[in-house]
């Protein structure tokens, strides 16, 4: 399988000439594809079965102790111009960010595959959503990019017929803290991530595009990209009150939307969920617009309750294996 439009074909083997993986797999976001990238994760030791009685489609997946979190001093936005790289951001020149991450991708996939996934943050035929492809060596990054964002065949199309998209570039490399880095290129709308497998720095449609390389977009295009909190409230009569916020980073984001209330407000009726942790929302600079946030597909089973168990959670059905070589948490993932 291949793409309609050069300029993907012409990327693409651009990434496998310097990758060298042993083969190339389009991602066309099935069912089928999705379930035989987990059984090769469960084969691999990648993923272990969760009680599929109590947590059926649920698998737990282990971070590496060296790759839990995004690393702040190794993100960097590689604008021309250091003053447009923003106050809060590294920078480093672009031609010295892709000089130093392109020597670690070189033969990076060398017994790996290469997977291409097109993708579309927000409905297909929105005008409000953007688009991008990223190309990773991480099965992991692929079943949960197909539940993130609408992956496959139809972003593909819509790529097409569009002519562009964000490029990001993502490897696992040996998870080595000191052969890390997640570049942002966005005068040229491109992602570069080596050596993560943690989700924001291995999911690219995420943090990586839909925050920093949408916040140029946003600038050139008349619009806003925001990262929102959205959490539901469930009061003893059955009534969930939905609360969207847009929080700064390394607020508490994650963390209060996995809160489980105390037991004693559990026993009077009170419950938390999380439909989204973090979610982009685009809007015009004239007038609001509806949020490009995605609820999670019926095919995907999820672990977000707005009324949470009680018991004790299941363990999984086999022993733990040592730590896997991707980053991350239980997949499918929230985040």
């Amino acid at each position: 399988m291949a793409s309609k439009l050069e300029a993907l074909n012409a990327w693409v083997k651009e990434v496998v000439a310097l990758a060298r993986p042993d083969q190339v797999h389009w991602c066309d976001g099935s069912q089928a594809e999705y379930d035989v990238l987990v059984q090769q994760m469960l084969q691999s030791g990648a993923l272990i079965e969760l009680n599929q009685q109590t947590h059926p489609g649920c698998y737990l997946h282990r971070s590496n102790p060296a790759d839990v979190a995004r690393v702040e001093r190794l993100t960097l936005v590689c604008h021309p111009h250091e003053a447009d790289a923003g106050p809060n951001n590294h920078w480093m020149d672009p031609a010295a960010a892709h000089a130093k991450i392109d020597a670690l991708f070189a033969d990076c996939m060398v017994g790996r595959t290469l997977y291409v996934i097109p993708y579309c943050m927000g409905p297909i035929d929105s005008p409000l959503s953007r688009c991008g492809v990223e190309i990773t060596d991480s099965p992991y990054v692929v079943a949960n990019m197909r539940i993130m964002t609408r992956m496959g065949t139809a972003a593909q199309a819509r790529i097409e017929r569009e002519g562009t998209f964000v490029k990001g570039l993502h490897s696992i490399g040996e998870l080595d803290p000191e052969r890390r880095w997640i570049m942002h290129f966005p005068a040229e709308l491109s992602i570069k991530s080596f050596g993560s497998g943690y989700g924001g720095n291995a999911l690219l449609g995420k943090k990586c595009h839909a925050l920093r390389i949408a916040s140029n977009q946003a600038r050139a295009e008349g619009w806003l990209a925001e990262h929102m909190l959205i959490v539901g409230i469930e009061n003893p009569q059955g009534d969930i009150h939905y609360i969207a916020a847009a929080f700064p980073s390394a607020c508490g984001k994650t963390n209060l939307s996995m809160l489980i209330p105390p037991e004693s407000y559990q026993r009077d009726g009170w419950n938390g969920c999380a439909p989204a942790r973090t979610a982009v929302c685009t809007r015009s600079t004239r007038k609001p617009v509806s949020s490009a946030l995605r609820p999670a597909p019926a095919r995907a089973p999820t672990r977000t309750r707005c009324k949470p168990s009680r018991t004790t959670p299941s363990t999984p059905t086999s022993p733990s294996p040592p730590t896997t070589s991707h980053g991350g948490k239980a997949c499918p993932a929230r985040r």
